[in-house]
């Protein structure tokens, strides 16, 4: 293919060299804007190869569907993001809280309910799974806030899971704080969370921005949500009492401690004491100037975003948080507020579900890589839409990232349509790669968008070697024994599967392996590897999505892929196939590694599996063509496949995510890098 942009970027010889302008590893790093290889696709396309006819024709049908799937006034692609249930109950239960209850609405946000209760009377957070406590609790309540009797025969059964889960007491911290607001929970029992922690100075060893950014956007609405106590009445008939084990007033509203005299954790349920004793003084000095300053964090976290970090806990949190304050709804951030809220509404013919929140910065250049890859010009009108759209959602403003990365030139992709505050490295990367592959019209601006975010990314390595998600070293693990941190993500340090995403970015981008960021990615890889072959996959279940990241990446930066550690990798995902060809593996590794790469075959770990093996020395194996062969059988009529399971990962062990449109790109960019390598 004739690299127009590349032959562009080297005829231009007036380019001024920049530096990084960022502190990465005490090191600054020399970005030559000739060197990076824009527009050039790391493996040429195969329009010209003779390939198996049902391979091409699997190809075509796939790429006929990804194209009838986007958007054809601006461009982007976007699939449903499906959670678990407890979204659409807290969407009732926030319904009765601002006293705006919509009873088609929330008729039919129950039928969704009921309509996903398992056969054990609870509702799970992934596909097939068992019923967990606090998902269940919620639905519960919000069925009974949505005038359904606890004599139900479903309601019974939710009653029964619960108690043998242990009961309401068992639930998680934010569970308890939304019952505890419709007086359901007491709110000695929840651990403290003093709205005066965003009086820390950045300086201190704690401090809002030592959370994850989810984290810091859920925890300062929330804290003053706690600090204000709100209380909503909601009569005796959607009272929860039948679901505690002892007697509601008979509970202990102690927190376990470990056994033995010293850890962290008792440290921290000591400190929880004496902030409780201090929430509980008649005289809290702090307080009042402490909301001023969270209720100022709001009003400037709400500009250019769809909600409150563009996510639902926060923006369910920001909207309690501004009613506590006394915000009418006519205000205009409230309404905005809610406008985003409904937006992640799903309507099916009778029920209505929400989403976390929406993808379309992740699922476009996914869609624009796997058409690429797979043989669609890099001139398609459909990827130069897709890729004008994508130069549109680059960050130009500065957000808390830039606390610990102090670019001059702020970049970066956020996930969703809105989120200037937040770009994240997983999403850059892919941008970059994605923008990479396509022929813009405007050549100087797609060369300097690319240069942009490439510089900024790299500001972003942590002094580990690895990248996090939105923040450089958010990693002070001694924070995760916090009492109020029990949704397991407090932190965003650095992943095996973003840290291996930056070296296929650097190496498509005509970087090698001995650019230093590079090595110390490497190295921090290597560290990173399980005893197996295999690497953990934060953002994916699980370790076939690590896996698959890391050859991807090392691959890319032109490692040597016959090392011994590339190839325990490539003999890992060989040997956990499954013998119907494809690869599967359950939520359940997250918290059983016995698990790891166990389970139903589908086609999103298949074609990760298959990404990973065509990286190594196995790409002409027996194993990869079964995979093929797996993918090709399994395709439906219309161009897609079938999955149900959930094989994204939101919070391990706590959350966790359904992409729909993972069915579709996935296994036309496997097929496609199949076809470009093997046949």
């Amino acid at each position: 293919m004739t690299n127009l942009l590349f032959d562009f970027i080297e005829k231009i010889d007036r380019v001024s060299y920049k530096f990084l302008n960022g502190r990465n590893g005490g090191v600054v790093h020399k970005v030559n804007p000739k060197k990076l290889c824009l527009g050039k696709p790391l493996e040429e396309t195969a329009n010209s190869f003779t390939c198996n006819s049902k391979l091409h024709t699997t190809i075509k049908k796939a790429q006929d569907h990804l194209l009838k799937e986007q958007d054809k006034r601006e461009g982007f692609w976007v699939g449903e993001l499906e959670g678990d249930a407890a979204l659409t109950a807290e969407y009732i239960m926030l319904m009765h809280f601002i006293q705006r209850v919509d009873k088609k609405k929330q008729e039919k946000a129950a039928q969704f309910l009921l309509r996903t209760q398992q056969e054990d009377g609870g509702w799970n957070i992934y596909y097939k799974g068992p019923g967990e406590i606090s998902v269940t609790v919620k639905c519960y309540f919000a069925l009974k806030l949505a005038g359904h009797s606890q004599e139900d025969s479903f309601m019974e059964k939710a009653r029964r899971c619960i108690l043998d889960l242990g009961g309401i007491t068992k639930s998680n911290t934010f569970t308890k704080i939304y019952l505890a607001i419709f007086g359901q929970y007491d709110w000695q029992g929840i651990p403290a969370l003093p709205i005066e922690i965003i009086l820390f100075p950045n300086s201190f060893y704690f401090n809002i921005y030592e959370m994850s950014y989810w984290s810091r956007c859920i925890v300062v609405p929330l804290g003053i949500v706690m600090a204000m106590k709100p209380r909503r009445n909601i009569g005796g008939e959607a009272a929860l009492d039948e679901l505690y084990v002892l007697q509601k007033d008979k509970v202990r509203y102690r927190l376990e401690r470990d056994k033995g005299i010293f850890s962290f954790k008792n440290i921290f349920i000591m400190l929880d004491s004496i902030l409780r004793r201090y929430e509980k003084s008649p005289y809290i000095p702090l307080r009042k100037l402490a909301i001023e300053k969270a209720e100022k964090w709001l009003l400037q976290h709400f500009e250019k975003s769809g909600g409150l970090g563009a996510i639902w806990p926060a923006m369910v949190n920001s909207v309690m948080a501004m009613k506590c304050l006394g915000y009418k709804d006519e205000h205009p951030v409230v309404k905005k507020a809610l406008i985003e809220i409904e937006k992640l509404e799903v309507h099916d013919n009778d029920s209505l579900h929400m989403q976390p929140c929406v993808s379309p910065v992740w699922d476009t250049p996914w869609s624009i890589l796997s058409l690429s890859e797979s043989g669609l010009p890099h001139d398609h009108p459909a990827l130069i839409r897709a890729g004008e759209w994508l130069l549109e959602k680059e960050v130009r403003s500065f957000g808390d990232w830039s606390l610990k990365n102090p670019v001059k030139e702020p970049s970066g992709w956020y996930f969703q349509h809105a989120n200037e505050f937040y770009p994240d490295n997983d999403d850059t990367t892919v941008v970059l790669m994605a923008l990479q592959r396509i022929d813009l019209p405007d050549k100087a601006r797609q060369r300097d968008s690319i240069l942009r975010g490439f510089k900024w990314f790299l500001g972003m390595q942590c002094n580990d070697g690895g990248w996090g998600s939105f923040d450089q070293n958010n990693n002070k693990a001694i924070l995760n024994h916090i009492p109020f941190a029990d949704w397991n993500a407090l932190l965003d340090p650095s992943t095996s599967d973003i840290t291996a995403r930056a070296l296929d970015v650097m190496g498509r981008l005509g970087y090698d392996v001995n650019f230093p960021p590079a090595k110390k990615a490497v190295d921090f890889l290597k560290k990173e590897q399980e005893e197996d072959g295999s690497w953990f996959g934060r953002w994916g279940v699980n370790y076939i999505y690590g896996t698959w990241s890391v050859l991807s990446g090392l691959y890319s930066i032109k490692e040597d892929m016959t090392k011994e550690y590339v190839k325990d990798a490539a003999s890992w995902l060989k040997n956990v196939q499954n013998s119907d060809g494809g690869w599967g593996e359950t939520c359940k590794s997250y918290s059983n590694t016995s698990l790891k790469a166990i389970g139903q075959s589908t086609v999103s770990q298949t074609s990760w599996a298959l990404l990973g093996l065509l990286c190594t020395e196995e790409r002409d194996s027996e194993s990869v063509e079964k995979g093929i062969q797996y993918l090709i059988n399994n395709q439906k009529e219309d161009g897609t496949w079938d999955e149900e399971e959930f094989t994204g990962t939101g919070f391990p062990q706590v959350f966790y995510l359904r992409y729909h449109m993972y069915r579709s790109y996935f296994p036309l960019l496997a097929l496609g890098k199949y076809r470009n390598m093997v046949k």
